[in-house]
């Protein structure tokens, strides 16, 4: 799942995020990240909030949302749902942020980040630098909640593999390559989009890191979190063949 990276702005990609995402069950992803939030009300703050979906469905546990992403073509697509759904700016507020560098006027409740969004923080500077960022951003009891495509995952699975589909609105060519040094997977992505009778051409690079749960957990330790690493989807330890992983951190 591709989201966010500090290097890009995700311009033509914004437009095809959502039909690369067509099968997502946001509905019991969102059920899930309010499951294991201790508190389901105040103001949450949302990072790499792509194209909204998962925003769109947090909306009603929370007096208001900040949604955030580094990209302005996704915060539009995003704003556009929202208005279309008859969501209003007070219930949801939409800004432009680095989630390395997060910046608020007063603390929120929670912090969340879905779909790879910390996958994109390719070293430990940028990790640590929004768990600092996100964790003086909370409330006192606060919580951070993020997913990651796991080390398996993106060792095993997407490693040096070449994934291509065909449809009518779009196509794709997927090609990849890790790096066992660095942990870091170089997605090469190549678009197709209708246009009409025509297809239109695009390219882009996306870089992921392969953080494991060990390093994640440190991290968030150091940075003042008490932090818990579930299998995606339960409240089960992650499993050495887990493919998502779910942290839930709390401000002590």
């Amino acid at each position: 799942m591709l989201h966010y990276n500090p290097n890009m702005q995700y311009g033509d990609f914004s437009s095809i995020y959502d039909f690369l995402m067509r099968s997502v069950d946001y509905d019991a992803w969102a059920r899930y990240i309010v499951d294991l939030m201790p508190n389901k009300c105040g103001v949450l703050l949302e990072c790499a909030c792509g194209t909204g979906e998962i925003t769109r469905r947090l909306h009603r546990y929370f007096e208001s949302i900040i949604a955030t992403d580094i990209s302005d073509d996704m915060l539009c697509i995003a704003a556009e749902k929202c208005r279309n759904a008859g969501i209003t700016q007070k219930e949801i507020r939409f800004a432009n942020m680095d989630m390395r560098n997060i910046k608020l006027h007063k603390p929120v409740d929670c912090v969340v980040c879905c779909c790879d969004g910390v996958n994109y923080l390719t070293c430990k500077a940028y990790a640590e630098s929004f768990f600092a960022s996100a964790y003086a951003a909370l409330k006192q009891g606060g919580a951070l909640l993020f997913d990651i495509s796991s080390r398996y995952k993106l060792e095993s699975i997407l490693g040096c593999s070449t994934f291509a589909e065909n449809e009518d609105e779009a196509s794709y060519i997927w090609q990849n390559n890790y790096d066992e040094r660095s942990k870091l997977l170089e997605m090469s992505l190549t678009f197709f989009k209708r246009v009409g009778d025509m297809y239109r051409r695009f390219d882009e690079t996306h870089i992921q890191r392969a953080h494991s749960v060990r390093e994640i957990s440190a991290w968030l330790n150091n940075a003042g979190f008490e932090c818990s690493a579930y299998n995606f989807l339960s409240r089960t330890p992650p499993r050495e063949n887990s493919e998502r992983i779910q942290f839930v951190a709390i401000k002590k």
